[in-house]
């Protein structure tokens, strides 16, 4: 996943940053995790928006054939019982074996996280999770621990996994709908690969179903089941307002059948679905939020390392393999209030509007931080303030805990978006606005581009962000290539190229 950390090291960039972020230690809100109030218009609704869990149940090795061997209801009292004996240097040689640079999420901070989640939320109406509900490396560690298993031993493996990380977000969350999509780890036959139509998706989405109210689980479930994505009305209290969740796996680059095929087709058809859903939604009257987990438009952090000279015709690296999600989104902007994604791990904004066309309305994009602290940085969940009869996103809080210090250091709000970007909701002309401030400020001196930097690796490490400050705020405003290069390529203070 993406660490901006890195960059210092690969880049070699011999730049003194170490003023950028002078006095930026982050100070935790005033009150604790337990005490937010409500906040927003009468018409506010509390929700959840959480991504990236990466629940890891190979984290105790030994336990790993229990698992295997159990039903899920029997997983809670496994996972929660003590350590086996040589759980940390089995644990250490399953990272080494499987190439993993850091821990995803044990059973112990996934308990943690939840716990927080319903201290902090406990009147959310709805939950939303943006993919990757399994660790990194699944295959690897699943091949590893429990050798000699068949290929429908690991799906069984995989769908008993993720229909433990769902029972317990419904047991954290009774009778709260729970909206789900699908992640590039999540799926049948190792990251990124999937076949639409499979008994794996007829399965999962059996399973990411029951998390919905009865009256739709039968709907989504045949959804899914065709190609891991689906539309449903959003339960009340919200109020004409529709979510698409997308499997935007089959858009991304990466993507490979089980089989290791590329097949651009599934990526067709659903985009052609979405449309189709889209223009009922307008037809209808209706407001939409479209959930995926890879974003649309660019990736900045793969343009940098991979030395693209984009002002001299090179092209800057895609999230996904095309521009036409974000263009069916802009295309639809009348009705979409909102995109929610994950994948990065981090804390992100975007905002996605045709370069040119002034009249063409925009849709803001929410990038929700990771539970799984992969990265080095903070676990963190997000708590909304939705306004339920507008479906727009009057505000929303970032809850972070000190993990690296022990799941004991707890958890504590971080800022508020509102609060801290002067800003009356979370709307295209909004997001806007704070993208200009901070395309304004170069060097990454004012207020606002201070406390993105800090908010945006939770934790208060993105030190090295600033000196890629420009190619990465073109990044939040410029979903397209042309629009990207001429962004970055306008800039006086920046070299022209974005190779260091």
């Amino acid at each position: 996943m993406r660490r901006w950390i890195r960059l210092v090291a690969v880049a070699l960039v011999a730049v003194c940053f170490s003023a950028a972020l002078a006095g930026a230690q982050a100070e935790k809100a005033g009150q604790p995790v337990a005490a937010r109030a409500d906040q927003g218009t009468g018409h506010g609704v509390g929700a959840l928006l959480v991504s990236d869990i990466h629940f890891d149940p190979f984290h105790d090795p030994g336990k790993a054939k229990l698992l295997a061997a159990a039903p899920v209801s029997e997983w809670r009292a496994i996972l929660a019982a003590p350590a086996t004996l040589n759980q940390e240097p089995a644990f250490e040689a399953l990272q080494r074996s499987c190439y993993a640079h850091r821990a995803d999420t044990p059973y112990p901070l996934l308990e943690s996280a939840l716990k927080a989640m319903r201290a902090a939320e406990p009147n959310a109406k709805f939950i939303t999770v943006s993919g990757d509900l399994i660790a990194h490396g699944f295959f690897c560690r699943y091949g590893k621990t429990l050798p000699g298993g068949t290929a429908g031993d690991y799906q069984a493996f995989v769908l008993k996994t993720m229909e433990f990380v769902m029972g317990e977000l419904r047991a954290a969350f009774p009778h709260v709908p729970v909206y789900v999509a699908l992640g590039n780890n999540d799926t049948a036959c190792d990251d990124y690969r999937l076949d639409a139509g499979s008994e794996f998706l007829r399965q999962a989405g059996a399973i990411l179903a029951k998390g919905l109210p009865p009256a739709g689980q039968q709907a989504v479930a045949s959804q899914f089941g065709a190609g891991g994505y689906y539309s449903v009305a959003m339960a009340e209290p919200m109020q004409g307002t529709r979510l698409i969740a997308l499997n935007d796996l089959f858009l991304s680059p990466k993507y490979r059948s089980c089989a290791g095929k590329a097949d651009d087709s599934a990526g067709a058809a659903e985009l052609a679905w979405m449309r189709q859903q889209l223009a009922q939604a307008r037809a209808a009257g209706e407001r939409v939020w479209v959930m995926g987990h890879i974003p649309p438009g660019i990736d900045p952090y793969s343009t940098l390392m991979s030395f693209s000279n984009v002002c001299d015709g090179g092209d800057p690296v895609l999230f996904l393999a095309e521009d036409k999600l974000a263009d069916l989104l802009v295309e639809y902007a009348d009705v979409v209030r909102l995109g929610v994604f994950g994948h990065t791990h981090m804390d992100e904004m975007r905002v996605l509007r045709r370069e040119g066309d002034e009249a063409q309305g925009g849709v803001a994009v929410k990038l929700v931080p990771s539970i799984s602290p992969v990265d080095g940085n903070e676990p963190s969940f997000t708590i909304a303030r939705v306004n339920a009869a507008s479906g727009v996103m009057e505000d929303f809080q970032v809850v972070s805990t000190g993990y690296e210090a022990g799941i004991a250091a707890g958890w504590a709000p971080t800022y508020d978006f509102g609060r801290t970007y002067d800003q009356a909701g979370f709307t295209p002309s909004a997001v806007e606005a704070v993208i200009a401030e901070f395309k304004a400020d170069r060097g990454a001196k004012a207020k606002a581009s201070q406390a993105y930097l800090r908010h945006y690796y939770a934790g208060d490490r993105a030190a090295e962000l600033s000196i890629f400050w420009t190619q990465y705020v073109c990044a939040l405003g410029n979903y397209s290539v042309k629009g990207y290069a001429g962004c970055v390529c306008s800039s006086p203070k920046k070299p022209a190229v974005t190779t260091p």
